[in-house]
């Protein structure tokens, strides 16, 4: 867990000392506090682009320096990240001091998250699914965002290689396909054992007060050694690459209902989610032995008084480190742990 946060020229903080304890974590203050800019923070202790996906330089202060720093005390390590005022744009990242990639994050802390705007995950476009899907699998398999990160890379330089015509070369084309292929395979794996053990979990999992969601993977399977070659044309015209596991979809359907998870209500959508990062919070503890830091904003809003209580009971349960955000404390009521006040840029106990 974390037992030290500190944050310099960050979002809507000059600077931030907290220091939460174990279990829950409350923060609670009126819109526009700096609650989200919070855990947002702790999202950034993990590879990606933290919970909002914004740009390095969305995250410095307004009418700061320039640049920014988050760092955390992990026991005794020490990991950080932030940008600097000269390099707005790259991150640094840094391990016990010594300079270090953004992936390696993923080998000391695993963080999930909920926030408002992942609601219409179920009715949005397959991005946001791939991404919560990929964010689970990182916790199971740290090394999922290398072969994220050079497929992605391999990917870009053969789109561009494809659209400057005229210059296509075979033989680097090939390399490309071939690192694509190979880095492809690796995350097609490690999603498809990670739904596999999920829904194991989720299958056996007690009846409560969360919809049981039932999940699979749809598209951007094929094998890529073969289906990359004779699909240059095709991508070409396009503009971008047709086949591979950048177009996988996460399908969730409710099992009670039978019905896609696309046409329940709100509230039993916010349920699904819930039930899938808490039985995988289970699953990374068991095969990971390490309970993921779970971000949940505003979420006590959207659930009525009977999963509140159920939720803040299984949190409680489950152990690990819990980040809520709410604007009212009543609705923290029966959750233990440490309380904090979001006011005027500073963070106080509640």
């Amino acid at each position: 867990m974390i037992t030290r946060l500190s944050l310099s020229d960050f979002r809507s903080y000059t600077d931030a000392v907290i220091a939460p304890g174990a279990g829950l974590v409350v923060l609670t203050g009126e819109n526009g506090a700096g609650k989200t800019n919070v855990i947002e923070a702790v999202s950034l202790l993990s590879p990606g682009r933290g919970l909002r996906g914004a740009s390095l330089a969305e995250m410095a202060r307004q009418g700061g320096g320039g640049g920014f720093a988050v760092a955390a005390r992990l026991g005794e390590a020490e990991i950080g990240t932030g940008a600097l005022a000269a390099v707005p744009e790259r991150r640094q990242v840094r391990i016990n001091g010594a300079a270090a990639s953004a992936t390696s994050l993923a080998e000391w802390l695993s963080v999930l998250w909920l926030t408002p705007a992942m609601d219409r995950l179920f009715q949005e476009g397959a991005g946001g699914r791939r991404r919560f899907l990929d964010r689970l699998v990182l916790a199971l398999e740290p090394g999922h965002a290398v072969h994220s990160a050079r497929y992605e890379a391999a990917m870009r330089a053969r789109n561009k290689l494809l659209a400057e015509a005229g210059a296509a070369d075979d033989a680097w084309l090939a390399a490309l396909e071939a690192r694509m292929a190979e880095h492809g395979a690796e995350i097609v794996r490690a999603r498809r054992e990670a739904v596999a053990a999920l829904s194991e979990r989720l299958a056996a999992a007690p009846e409560g007060p969360f919809a049981r969601p039932l999940l699979a993977l749809e598209g951007g399977e094929e094998p890529l050694a073969a289906a990359l070659p004779v699909g240059r044309a095709r991508d070409a015209a396009a503009g971008r690459t047709l086949a591979g596991p950048h177009r996988t979809d996460l399908k969730v359907r409710h099992a009670a209902k039978d019905q896609p998870a696309s046409l329940a209500s709100t509230g039993e959508q916010k349920a699904l989610l819930l039930s899938i990062v808490l039985a995988h919070a289970d699953l990374v503890a068991e095969r990971a032995e390490r309970r993921p830091i779970l971000l949940l904003d505003e979420v006590a809003a959207h659930l009525d008084p009977r999963r509140r209580a159920a939720l803040f009971e299984r949190l409680d349960a489950g152990g690990g480190q819990v980040w809520m955000t709410g604007t009212e404390p009543s609705l923290f009521e029966g959750a233990a742990g440490t309380r904090l006040r979001v006011a005027d840029g500073r963070v106080l106990a509640a």
